[in-house]
């Protein structure tokens, strides 16, 4: 475990949460990384791993992509200098990658899941996806997939032996 913490931050990359549930409820058509607009109280306590992506969403407003939901927690030292914990973040991407996701997100359907926040460079970097959301047969089917793989694998293991 702590060989392979040095071995992503020698490669400059460091996870700071993940968004499970969205892989759970949405398909996953395709994923973007996009730069964040934060305050420096935002950027020490992501630094911190204190934050959360639970009901997280991005919305494009006006030709600009924001992130909303995103639950960052408060830097102590800061003292009342603190940022607002859930207030809206301005998304940093080109406009032609905003333009091509507003024709895809205004299709039936089709929604902006943040599926990860990470630091790659030292800058704070968000994995927003493009996904559809499952219907809750889809989510069954999912889960048994899942089962059948493990149970697969748990005989393979065992002849093996």
């Amino acid at each position: 475990m702590a060989q392979e913490k040095r071995n992503d931050a020698a490669d400059g990359y460091e996870l700071v949460v993940d968004n499970r549930k969205a892989r759970h409820d949405f398909f996953i058509e395709e994923t973007i990384e996009a730069g964040m607009a934060l305050t420096g109280t935002e950027v020490k306590s992501l630094r911190g791993h204190r934050a959360n992506l639970r009901d997280s969403y991005a919305r494009i407003k006006a030709g600009e992509a924001f992130l909303y939901g995103v639950h960052i927690g408060a830097y102590a030292p800061a003292g009342q200098f603190s940022h607002k914990e859930t207030r809206p973040r301005k998304l940093l991407m080109h406009r032609r990658e905003i333009e091509r996701l507003w024709g895809r997100v205004r299709e039936r359907g089709y929604s902006l899941v943040p599926l990860k926040i990470y630091f790659r460079d030292g800058r704070a970097k968000v994995e927003i996806a493009l996904a559809k959301g499952k219907r809750l047969y889809d989510k069954r089917e999912a889960i048994a997939r899942k089962s059948m793989r493990r149970e697969i694998e748990r005989t393979m293991k065992g002849r093996t032996r």
